[in-house]
Parts: structure tokens; sequence; C-alpha cells
């Protein structure tokens, strides 16, 4: 075991980088949040709708960053190893894998909608679904062209710039929404319409800011594209494939295991699918915190391979770890102690409220689980270690959390409870496999250059053109 005060001073320099990464993440979740903040004042089959229509999104949204999560671990690497220009051109591969995945999902939003009529969803909640989806879908086009500059910008070690083009998304998201969802200074009350077209609006706003940012900052002019352009490497392309693919399947079984959880919710009725967004939104609101934690993990572990520094791997993931356990815990407190007060600010129907603050007491229990688990998957990725996660990711919510949210929820009859007991047994079995997982990839026994060179080997991710 690496000494304490060294794991500390790692801590100390993985949380330097954090914080703004992780006020950025907060940013981008409030977008969601302050929509359904103001969306829950419409009555609970608004804020349902909403709930059922972002799920669904989030599937896409989700596993669309994680194809392009190769910018973040190959630019790390290359940023690491003082190599520049191969920083600009993952850019740049990483921004044509982000449009085509974009139109693609874009064509199953707009086509598959129809079979969600089969899923058993109240038709009143789908009825109010449908437009705001079709709004939503189309901001997937410079939502995930924007984690391509975020992850590009952090993975240089400047997370400054994405945070604050953020944080101005959300301002005047929060605004565009109070003017469209109520019909203020003028403007159609649109109701949950609204929310949908000031997210779009917002979106693409702040990806014209950070894109604008980036090609006029001198920090940034060494590494970026020489063409834009110029004719894709098949090579490139391939080799942040290998990356993004397993990640983006890894990010799939989680939010798809969520997003199934709100269709079993919706099986107890409308009421039951709002507490759950109520419960969720807080929960994915205390995430972002070890989200950043972990996003600053990857991005080190990435450079320090790039650097050849084995040491530093295994210290850079356990200083993150301890973090998040730590921060985790201090969320898990507030919603032991204050899930009722806290449910009472999105909505005001009594048994909405009761059942979200019922929900939240589940939630404060596996915050610690859920920090933990999203660490140690971000430090394996830095390495990189793709498959093996992606297998335990499976395990975890497929075979342990959903069929345990069903026989709990649904068979056991302890309704809208048993679903989220089920999820907390599937986040505390990812939280102790991934951890075992990156704790013997870097066990110091082994040949530290082993540890990641083998990960190489095993998987062609870091070749270059010729």
């Amino acid at each position: 075991m690496p000494p304490p005060r060294a794991i500390v001073q790692e801590a100390r320099r993985t949380l330097a980088l954090a914080v703004p990464v992780t006020a950025g993440q907060l940013g981008q979740m409030l977008l969601g949040f302050s929509d359904s903040l103001m969306v829950g004042q419409l009555g609970v089959v608004p804020l349902a709708a909403g709930a059922f229509a972002i799920g669904v999104f989030n599937v896409l949204y989700v596993t669309g960053i994680g194809l392009v999560v190769g910018v973040s671990v190959l630019a790390a690497q290359a940023h690491g190893g003082n190599r520049p220009r191969e920083a600009g051109e993952t850019l740049r591969h990483g921004l044509a894998i982000s449009l085509a995945a974009s139109a693609v999902m874009i064509g199953l939003l707009t086509l598959g909608f129809p079979l969600l009529n089969r899923v058993g969803e109240p038709p009143e909640v789908l009825r109010a679904a449908r437009p705001f989806l079709y709004i939503i879908g189309w901001s997937m086009v410079p939502a995930l062209a924007w984690q391509c500059l975020k992850q590009y910008c952090e993975a240089l070690s400047r997370p400054l710039l994405p945070m604050l083009a953020m944080l101005g998304a959300v301002v005047l998201n929060i605004f565009g929404s109070w003017v469209l969802i109520y019909g203020h200074l003028g403007a159609p009350a649109m109701g949950l319409v609204g929310a949908g077209w000031a997210t779009l609006g917002s979106r693409l706003l702040v990806l014209a800011a950070t894109l604008a940012a980036v090609l006029r900052s001198p920090h940034f002019r060494p590494a970026l594209p020489v063409r834009w352009l110029a004719r894709l490497s098949w090579t490139r392309l391939w080799n942040q494939g290998c990356i993004g693919v397993p990640v983006a399947l890894q990010l799939l079984l989680e939010v798809g295991t969520f997003t199934i959880a709100a269709i079993m919710m919706g099986w107890f009725g409308a009421a039951s699918l709002a507490a759950h967004q109520v419960a969720v939104s807080y929960a994915a609101l205390t995430f972002m915190f070890p989200l950043g934690i972990a996003t600053a993990v990857g991005v080190r572990v990435g450079q320090a391979v790039g650097a050849q520094d084995w040491r530093g791997v295994r210290l850079i993931g356990l200083g993150g770890i301890g973090m998040a356990i730590g921060l985790m815990s201090l969320f898990a407190v507030s919603f032991l102690l204050g899930g009722g007060r806290l449910a009472g600010l999105f909505i005001h129907d009594a048994p909405t409220v009761a059942l979200a603050a019922k929900l939240l007491l589940v939630a404060g229990v596996f915050q610690v689980f859920d920090g933990t688990q999203v660490v140690s998957l971000s430090a394996l990725r830095g390495l990189p270690d793709m498959r093996v996660p992606t297998l335990l990711a499976f395990v975890s919510y497929w075979l342990v959390a959903l069929p345990a949210a069903y026989f709990l929820g649904i068979v056991g009859h302890y309704g809208p409870l048993g679903i989220w007991w089920g999820l907390a047994a599937g986040l505390a079995f990812a939280a102790t496999t991934l951890l075992a997982r990156f704790l013997a990839r870097t066990h110091p026994g082994a040949p530290s250059a082993a540890v990641v060179e083998g990960a190489a080997r095993r998987e062609p991710i870091l070749s270059r053109d010729r």
C-alpha cells in the first residue's frame, strides 16, 4: 500500500483539476434539474412526462458520450507525452464521431417513439412526452460536439473554459425555461415543450461559445488540427472506437438500468414515476461531484501513462477514490436526515412527496457505492482497461440490479422501494468489483510498466498514423 502522505498529495493535485470539472458537470446537470424543478410546478403528469422523455433521451445521449470518450483518454496521453498535434487530431476525429453518432440517435428517437407505446406507461404521460422528446432529440448534435471539446480541454489541463461556458448556458436555460414554460415577457405559455426549446437553444450557444474560445486561445493553438477538413484516418477512428465502444456499452448498461427502473415505476402510476424523477434528480445532482473527481482521475491517469509514471497511476486512483467516498458519505447523511424537505421543493402533491422522501433514504444508502464505482471505472479507463470493466458493468446492472429490482418491486410486492433497493444492490456489486479490479491492475508487486503496457497490447488503441 502506498504511504498515506503520497496518496494525499496526489489527491490534492486531482482536486485542483476536479473542482472546475465538477462545476462544469454540475452546470450540465442543472440544465435538466432546473427544468424538472419548473415543470414540477405544472403538476404530476408534466413532471412524469418530462422524466420519461429525459430518461429515453439519456439512454442515447450517455451512449454517445461513451463513444467520444476516446478524446479524453488519447488527448491526455498525447499531452502527457508532449505530442500536441496528436491531441489535435484526436479532437478532430472525435468531432467526426460525434456528428455520425448524433445523426443515428436522432433517427432512432424519431422513428422509435411508436415502440414506446408498448412499455406500459400511462397514455397521458406518453402524449405529453412525445413533442418534448422530439425537440430535445435535436439537441444531441450540439451536446455531443460540446462533449468532445470539453474532454479535449480537460485533457490539456484547461477545464475552466468549458466550465464557464456551461455555467453561462445554465443561466440562459433557466431564463429561457422561465419565459417559455410559463409564458412570461409576452411569450406563449408552452409548458413542457417550452423547456425543450430552452434546452436546445442553450446547448447550441454553449457549443458556439466553447469552440470560439478554443480557437482563439494561444494555449490550444499548438494542439489544434493543422487541417480541419483533411481526410479522416481510419487508424485513428479505430483507435478511438476501441476505447469509445466499450465505454459506451458500460454507460448504456448503467443508464439503461435506470431507464428500465423508471418504466417499472410507471407501472405503479404517474405519481410513482414523478416521485422517482424527484429522487433521481437529487441522486444525479450529487453524483456530479464524484463524476468530476472521476473525470480528473481519468485525465491524470492518462497523463501519467503518457509520461510513463507507473507509480503515479495507483496513487492518483487511490486518492480520487478516497475523496469520492468521503464526499458521498456527507451527501448520504443529508438524504437520510432531510429527504422530506428536499422532495417538497419539487412538487406539492403530498403522496408524491412522501414516496420521494422514502426513495431518497435508499439513495442515501447507495451514495458511497455510486461514488466508488464511478472513480474506479474512470481510473481503469485511463490505463486503459476496457473489456473486463464492461463485463463487470453488465453483471452489476443487468444480472444483479434489474433482476433484484423486478423481484423486490414487482414480484415481491415491495413496490417502488423494492425497485430502488434492487438498484442499490447493483451499485454495491459494481463498486466492490471495479475497486478490486483497479487494485489488482496496479498492484505494486507486479512490474509497474506491465500494468499499462499489458493493456495496450491487448487493446490496439495507442498506435499512431504513419
